[in-house]
């Protein structure tokens, strides 16, 4: 990895819950950049806030990191009631407005620029239902739990959407992430990771190659 010196910044987003603890972490423009403003920038959403999920999760952190490898300042964020952030766990429906409240945040920040929306297992559910709303230019989902039963009736995001799982994950079943991907027309690009289990563990440069390979081709 070959990442130059970030500018981060703490933030407090206003959320519909109350302020929302948020990382930005931007990049310089690449060199061959006529423009300082970012071309896109990412959101990416954290694992289940009851079960140890925060905005410094290690798979949340490579997505991230990959993100800023191509120039892309990145908004981590926590959900309501994990670390500095107001509110309490909401199943999901009130992650979902406080992505979409981010997400209108870093709009406000960089007019104009495209929105990659990522997340990692309850987060990756998090991020596609927020993505009817938000219409982001591309979706990256990390072993996304997809026996929630917010995704029995989803729609296809319309735009390239990248979808990375391990075949030894312990916590979401590869073959129902396989059968989800083939539910749509066109499916999403589906890497399928052998030996990778649940937490990416000593294989997160894997999961780093294929974001930047996704977001490199699209």
């Amino acid at each position: 990895m070959n990442l130059r010196p970030l500018r981060v910044e703490a933030l407090m987003i206003d959320g519909p819950a109350g302020k929302l603890e948020t990382l930005l972490e931007q990049p310089p423009p690449l060199a061959d950049s006529q423009h300082a403003s970012p071309a896109a920038f990412a959101v990416i959403c954290h694992p289940h806030p009851l079960h140890g999920g925060s905005m410094h999760n290690k798979v949340v952190f490579t997505v991230a990191r990959a993100c800023q490898e191509l120039a892309m300042p990145t908004l981590r964020f926590n959900f309501r009631g994990v670390g500095a952030s107001a509110g309490s766990y909401d199943e999901g429906r009130g992650e979902t407005q406080d992505t979409l409240a981010v997400i209108a945040a870093g709009r406000a920040r960089w007019p104009g620029a495209a929105l990659t929306l990522a997340g990692f297992s309850f987060g990756a559910v998090v991020s596609l239902v927020a993505a009817a709303a938000a219409a982001p230019s591309r979706l990256i989902s990390v072993a996304p739990a997809v026996a929630y039963v917010g995704l029995a009736s989803m729609a296809r995001p319309a735009c390239p959407w990248l979808i990375v799982q391990g075949d030894a994950d312990e916590v979401v079943d590869a073959r129902e992430v396989q059968a989800f991907a083939a539910r749509f027309s066109p499916p999403p690009q589906l890497v399928l990771l052998p030996g990778v289990g649940h937490f990416f563990h000593r294989r997160l440069d894997q999961l780093r190659d294929a974001a930047i390979a996704f977001l490199s081709a699209t």
